[in-house]
């Protein structure tokens, strides 16, 4: 799992830019508002979903361009890629060798996790974002999901819907709980699945300077399809009067301490919670390899910004032990001095890379 080529057309700030990627590490260093962080929020679209920065597809379109915008990306002999066609700004293609197909097609080809500097108060933040980010671990892992997740979403909109709007029968409700329920179910049980790995592979990492994290899913029972819709169906006098549907995966929250001194994230320091997330990233990334015969892609944007040069260097070498190909990027190069050979440095400047060809 790793990009040969990337090409961007119209994306954000970036007319035209090509880049091929060369190492284990693509560094993009220069100025802020360069367009580093624009160049891994392309990558990140090559998976289902809407990117690391969950922006709207018209905010991605180049401000002076048509209106419309293109990701390509070479991956060994295949090709994957993203559009917006200007005529239709709300809609996203994607293809794969040529042929149109459908976005969570995209999962079977990558698995790609991202850290940006919006994420350092994932554990602060509300229980959305952090279900958010433990469905793309899952994804990583079971392509299938990215599926259940988005068919489910339909239907809960759908009961939603019939909730806040006195609409439906028994029998309409019965319906559409029964196919809504079967696609919880699955997300329940491949969230579970997903927090079991992750955390025997956190128990079994060797010492290192990054603390480590310990796993709970909120709500983690897993109720089969028969018992949710019964659910569901029990409380759809109180879920009226609410609007919305209060039971299911879409409540579910990850919860997460600190093993050291078993305190949750949301009380440990800034420094502390970073580093649980770094912990995350690399064991999840050991799991992805091990369980799809390959690492995962990983973007990493000015993640040794507030690092110390020891665990800077710690980290670089935790992250070239994953195998995975890591597109980081930094306002200063220095900044990965200690990252090794084996490394692409590109200065971005105005939308342009300098020394695009040179490994250091």
């Amino acid at each position: 799992m790793a990009l040969d080529r990337l090409d961007l057309t119209d994306f954000r700030n970036h007319a035209a830019l090509s880049v091929r990627p060369q190492g284990r590490f693509i560094i993009l260093h220069g100025a802020n508002g360069a367009g580093k962080t624009n160049i891994l929020e392309a990558v990140s679209l090559l998976v289902p979903g809407r990117g690391l920065r969950r922006a709207n597809l018209h905010e991605m379109a180049r401000q002076s361009g048509a209106g419309g915008f293109a990701v390509s990306a070479r991956l060994g002999e295949s090709n994957l890629g993203t559009a917006v066609n200007a005529e239709a700004p709300g809609r996203r293609i994607v293809h794969i060798n040529g042929a149109n197909t459908a976005i969570n097609d995209l999962a079977e080809w990558l698995s790609i996790l991202w850290l940006t500097p919006a994420m350092d108060r994932l554990f602060m933040d509300g229980a959305g974002a952090r279900r958010r980010f433990l469905d793309r671990l899952v994804l990583a892992l079971e392509p299938a999901h990215a599926l259940h997740s988005s068919r489910y979403e339909n239907a809960l909109r759908q009961r939603n819907r019939m909730l806040s709007e006195g609409q439906g029968d028994a029998a309409w409700f019965d319906a559409v709980e029964a196919g809504m329920a079967q696609y919880a179910a699955a997300i329940i049980a491949s969230r579970a699945r997903t927090m079991a790995q992750l955390s025997a592979r956190l128990a079994a990492m060797p010492p290192s300077p990054f603390a480590k994290p310990l796993l709970a899913l909120e709500d983690a029972g897993i109720p089969d399809a028969a018992e949710l819709a019964a659910i569901w169906k029990a409380g759809r006098g109180r879920e009226r009067a609410a609007g919305r549907t209060l039971a299911g995966p879409h409540r579910n929250d990850l919860l997460v301490r600190h093993d050291g001194h078993g305190q949750p994230a949301a009380s440990c320091s800034t420094g502390e919670q970073k580093a649980l997330l770094l912990s995350l990233i690399l064991a999840h990334a050991a799991l992805v390899a091990e369980l799809r015969g390959g690492p995962p892609i990983l973007l990493l944007d000015e993640v040794a910004a507030h690092l110390d040069p020891g665990r800077r260097e710690a980290l670089f070498e935790r992250l070239y032990d994953t195998g995975s190909q890591v597109w980081m990027t930094g306002t200063e190069e220095t900044l990965f001095d200690s990252a090794g050979s084996d490394a692409l440095r590109l200065h971005i400047a105005d939308s342009t890379l300098g020394d695009a060809g040179a490994m250091r």
